[in-house]
Parts: structure tokens; sequence; C-alpha cells
């Protein structure tokens, strides 16, 4: 027999076994199991779906022993599908308390930190923007799984839409010192994510101003079917939309160029008749910054994904 034949055979079967025990390993570890260990559950569900299963579809292209191969793809996928309904159940009931009122402030963070652990002065994430369990632990909260397609074309200096992760609203709400009088407004807000959150985690009024029908559209009945009365989305240009309330703005890059400098002569015409903050996120920052209205607190550091906080004069 040829040696290339021979490894041909031995290996498949060395990788058998360690997908078996991999398998084994999270179907007998009970904690998985428990609805309170969100953040370890959702680790194993990755590890399945981007390890063990891509694994043994390599193995089908290599070997024509498919049916024990078959059989452990069957059984990874069995486990991960258990896995994801406690999830599923799970985002279900919260929903359901959010609906309530259950959850708002102090009460969100808490339900937050209880299922998803992070860490708003970890530097780690500092960079391109990137996601985590919170991020997927807000989305099964907040949102629907069917994402809608983007309806409108966008005019050159728009950007096209990028979720802001979860642990930048976080942060943007620890770090603002909100009033019951504040209004936030988030502008380019997508899918609406980012004003529901300051929503849940500080009780005031948010809203978002959308370009896209079908994005607001998804946003509005997020919003409702969390019963969130103080978030509304408008289905406006950035250009034409009525700021009179808002207090404090929010943009993570929505518009570049000529558009965002005529949005911020909108926002600084506004600043004559009270003060305003001004929160960005992106490469739109250096454009903010050079705002001679505001005052600036932009870190000195060349991180453009970092959150800065600017204030009218």
């Amino acid at each position: 027999m040829e040696p290339g034949i021979i490894i041909r055979d031995l290996l498949p079967a060395v990788d058998i076994f360690e997908i078996q025990s991999a398998i084994g390993t999270i179907e007998k570890d009970a904690s998985l199991y428990e609805e309170k260990n969100f953040d370890k559950r959702i680790d194993a569900i990755d590890f399945i779906g981007f390890h063990v299963i891509d694994q043994i579809e390599e193995l089908l292209q290599k070997t024509d022993q498919t049916d024990q191969l078959m059989l452990l793809k069957y059984r990874a996928e069995r486990v991960k599908s258990d896995l994801e309904e406690i999830d599923t159940t799970l985002f279900r009931k919260l929903r359901a308390n959010i609906r309530a009122g259950d959850y708002t402030g102090k009460g969100f963070k808490n339900l937050v930190s209880e299922y998803a652990g992070f860490n708003l002065d970890d530097n780690e994430h500092l960079g391109e923007p990137d996601y985590d369990n919170l991020d997927i632990l807000i989305n099964g909260l907040t949102s629907f799984p069917s994402m809608p397609e983007q309806s409108k074309e966008l005019e050159p200096e728009m950007v096209y839409y990028q979720k802001t992760p979860a642990r930048v609203i976080f942060e943007l709400a620890e770090k603002v010192q909100f009033t019951n009088e504040d209004v936030f407004f988030d502008l380019g807000s997508g899918l609406g994510q980012a004003a529901i959150l300051v929503n849940l985690l500080t009780g005031i009024t948010a809203k978002g101003v959308e370009f896209d029908q079908a994005f607001c559209d998804y946003a509005r009945d997020c919003a409702k079917e969390l019963n969130l009365s103080n978030v509304t989305f408008l289905n406006t240009d950035a250009r034409e939309a009525d700021y009179s309330e808002g207090t404090v703005f929010f943009m993570f890059t929505p518009f570049k160029g000529e558009i965002m400098q005529d949005v911020l002569e909108i926002l600084r015409k506004e600043s004559l008749f009270r003060k305003i903050k001004i929160i960005t996120y992106g490469p739109c920052t250096m454009q903010v910054a050079l705002q001679s209205w505001l005052r600036s607190s932009v870190p000195e550091t060349d991180q453009v994904y970092k959150l800065c906080f600017f204030s009218s004069l």
C-alpha cells in the first residue's frame, strides 16, 4: 500500500476521535444547560459551529467514509440546536419582562450584567469595531431575527449602516450624565438599537433619525414590541429633521463631507437656544473636532473607534 493512502486513511480516524471527545464534553457539561450561564453557552455554541461542524465538513471532503462523520455532524447540530433553544426561551422571557416595565435604568444594567460580563475599561476592543457576547445578548433582547434589506439608495457622502457595538452604547450611557430633561438623538439610527439601549439604560426620551424606510420601520417595530413609548424613529434625511427637543446627539459616522458639515451647522444653530452635547464614534470625530463652537474632549490617541465627547460653548 502506498504511504499516501495510509496517511489518508489514518488522519480522519484521529480527527474523528477528537471530534467525538469535544461533542461529548459539551453534552456532559450540565452548566451549559442552566439558563444563567449565557456567556459560557454562547462560547460553546460558537465552538460547535466554527470548529466542530466546520472540521467535520472539511473531513467529508477528504474521505469516502462519510457515514460516521454524518452521524457526528447530526449529533453536533443537535447539541447546538438544544443550546440555542435555551437562549431563545431566555430571550422570550426577558423581553416579556421588559415589556412589563420590570427592567429600566439600573435594573436593566443588572439584568445584562447577570448574563453577560463586560468591562467598560477594557481596552482590548480599541481599533476597528468588533462584537462580542454582549452584542449577542442585546440582539436577542431588542431585535427580531430577520433583518430588513436596505430599501433606499444612499447619496455618495452617506455611509452604509453598521451597528454600533453594544459596549459603546453602555459606555456612552455611563459617561454622559443624563438628566430627566435630556432628549437623546441618534443620527443615522439604522435598526434602532442605540436609541433603544439608551432609553433602557437611562429612562430618557430617545429618538432615531434614519434615511432608509425599511430600517426605520424595523426600529419602530422593535421599540413597539418592547413597549418603549419614549423611543421614536423619524424616517427623514438628517438635514431635514427637527432637532428642537434634542440635547444629546450621537453619531457613528453616518455621513461625511458636506452632509456632515450641513448637519453640524444645523446643530450649531440649535446650540444658540440651549446647551447641547455631541458624542461621536468613528472617523467623523475628526471633522466634528474642527468645529469652533464646540468644546472638545478628544483623547490623545490615533484610535478613531473610541467615543469622543463634545459640548457647545
